[in-house]
C-alpha cells in the first residue's frame, strides 16, 4: 500500500488528537528557581511524580506511567554513560533532552506502526549561579523549549498560559518561600483551568463559583488538599551534603499549607 502525504498527514493529526486528549486529565507540574536553587511542584494522589536524575538535574512528567517511567530510566542510564565516559560536568539538561530523548520521541510519534509515547516532561537544572539555572519541557512528537525563570506543563495549552501568569516577576531575588507560593498557586490556576474546560457545557456542575479569583485559587487547592498530597523535589545549591536533591517534607511545607488547611 502506498500512503499520500496527505495520508501521512492525517494520520499524525489523529495521533496528536489522542495523545492530547489522553495527557488533558494530567496534574500539572510546576518548575520554579529562587535565590538559592530551584524546584519542581506537583498535587498527586498516588504515584511519587518528581525524581532526581543526576547530580543537579530532576525531572517529572504527565501522561501513561508507563511513558513517564521508560523516559526516567533512559535519562538516568545516559546522564551516568555520560558522567562515566566523559566527566559530570557533561551531563547537562540540554545534551539528555536534545540528543537522548528528542529523536526517539520524535521518531516514534511519526512511527504508525508503533503506539506514540504519551507524555509531557519537565527536568530542571542546576547551575553554579541563579542566572544559570535552566528548565527544559520536552513533548510527545521530541520538540523542545528551554527557560531559565520558571516551565510549566499541563494537559492544555490553555492551562499552561493560566499558569505562566501566576509566575511572571520570578527572578534570581525570589526567595524559596516565594517561589513555593507561586507554584502551588500557579498548580491550581492550571488544575482549575483544566477542569473548567472540561465542565464548561455544564454549568450547574461548574466547581468555580463567580469569585475572586484568588479566593477561588484558595478554595480549590483547599479542597484538592484533601485528598491529595503536595510533592515537591528541590535542588539546593548552598546544601552541605553531597547531594544537592531531596524531596521536602511536612515540616518544609507546613508554612506553605497553613493557608490551605
Amino acid at each position: 500500500m502506498v500512503y499520500s502525504p496527505f495520508d501521512f498527514n492525517e494520520a499524525i493529526g489523529h495521533r496528536k488528537e489522542y495523545i492530547e486528549d489522553r495527557l488533558r486529565d494530567g496534574s500539572p507540574v510546576v518548575g520554579v528557581h529562587y535565590s538559592t536553587g530551584l524546584l519542581l511542584l506537583t498535587i498527586r494522589k498516588t504515584q511519587r511524580k518528581v525524581f532526581e536524575i543526576y547530580d543537579r538535574l530532576l525531572y517529572s512528567a504527565i501522561g501513561n506511567q508507563s511513558d513517564i517511567e521508560a523516559i526516567r530510566i533512559a535519562a538516568i542510564d545516559v546522564a551516568h554513560k555520560e558522567g562515566f565516559d566523559r566527566s559530570p560536568d557533561d551531563v547537562t539538561a540540554q545534551r539528555l533532552v536534545s540528543f537522548a530523548l528528542s529523536p526517539p520521541l520524535k521518531k516514534l510519534f511519526g512511527d504508525q506502526f508503533n503506539s506514540p509515547a504519551i507524555i509531557r516532561g519537565i527536568f530542571g537544572e542546576l547551575g553554579n549561579t541563579p542566572e544559570e539555572d535552566l528548565f527544559l519541557v520536552i513533548n510527545y512528537d521530541g520538540e523542545f523549549s528551554q527557560s531559565n525563570d520558571f516551565a510549566v506543563i499541563a494537559g492544555t495549552q490553555e492551562a499552561e498560559d493560566r499558569m505562566s501568569l501566576w509566575l511572571m516577576g520570578i527572578s534570581s531575588q525570589t526567595t524559596r518561600e516565594q517561589a513555593l507560593d507561586r507554584a502551588i498557586k500557579a498548580w491550581g490556576a492550571g488544575a482549575m483551568e483544566s477542569r473548567r474546560r472540561q465542565m464548561k457545557d455544564d454549568k450547574d456542575k461548574h466547581p468555580l463559583p463567580e469569585l475572586d479569583e484568588t479566593e477561588q485559587l484558595t478554595n480549590y487547592l483547599r479542597e484538592e488538599l484533601k485528598t491529595s498530597h503536595v510533592e515537591v523535589g528541590v535542588l539546593e545549591r548552598n546544601s552541605l551534603r553531597e547531594n544537592k536533591f531531596r524531596l521536602m517534607n511536612d515540616d518544609d511545607l507546613r508554612e506553605l499549607l497553613k493557608e490551605y488547611s
